[in-house]
């Protein structure tokens, strides 16, 4: 069975940092693309960094240059770095393979930026 767990969200003030984990069971993690997702209030979720097997990365234009994604395979856990954290960057946050596969959303984790 597998499972995708998020952790790490919480409340920051605008200009602050977080750092989300995304364990992963039940799939041979290092094989896949991944990717965390956001949902804000009312509207789609979005992808917004990926991370290829092989390390690639590619992000959204909006949090280009402040978000860092990576991965450990040996842990078989995704990371989210976030820093220059905007008020438009609260969401519940996801992670999930890319392209997503609908069965593996979880709970998410949720990141508020307000002041």
């Amino acid at each position: 069975q597998v499972q995708l767990v998020e952790s790490g969200g919480g409340l920051v003030q605008p200009g602050g940092s977080l750092r989300l984990s995304c364990a992963a069971s039940g799939i041979i993690f290092s094989i896949n693309a991944m990717g965390w997702y956001r949902q804000a209030p009312g509207k789609q979720r979005e992808l917004v960094a990926h991370i290829t097997s092989g390390g690639g990365t590619n992000y959204a234009d909006s949090v280009k240059g402040r978000f860092t994604i990576s991965r450990d395979n040996a842990k078989n856990t995704m990371y989210l770095q976030m820093n220059s954290l905007k008020p438009e960057d609260t969401a519940v946050y996801y992670c999930n393979l890319v392209p997503s596969t609908r069965r593996y959303w979880g709970q998410g984790t949720q990141v508020t930026v307000s002041s």
